[in-house]
């Protein structure tokens, strides 16, 4: 059973950054698309940001300019480089992988909360 293990999240003002990772307990190659959802209290869960394995992304268009998703492959661990956040960004953020068989995988969450 593959383990996605998310880390990174906390509390930050308005206009901060965060970096999340989500580290693979194995080769991420295995995910033909590897991404991001966030969860927000009333809220339906959204993709933020996804990374094919080819490198084709997918961003909602709330965090375009703003976030960036990247992978390290020799680490099995995907990012995401969260930058001028707002508070209409908290959320618990998700990661999750798809492999080529159509299996997913998510990881427990990390909570980001953005506020002054």
């Amino acid at each position: 059973q593959v383990q996605l293990v998310e880390s990174g999240g906390g509390l930050v003002q308005p206009g901060g950054s965060l970096r999340l990772s989500c580290a693979a307990s194995e080769s991420i190659f295995k995910f033909y698309v590897m991404g991001w959802y966030r969860l927000a209290p009333g809220k339906q869960r959204e993709l933020v940001a996804a990374m094919t394995t080819g490198g084709i992304t997918n961003y909602a268009d709330s965090v375009k300019g703003r976030f960036t998703i990247s992978r390290d492959n020799a680490k099995n661990t995907v990012y995401l480089q969260m930058n001028s956040l707002q508070p209409g960004d908290t959320a618990v953020y998700y990661c999750n992988g798809e492999t080529f068989a159509g299996m997913r995988y998510w990881g427990r969450g990390t909570q980001v909360t953005v506020s002054s």
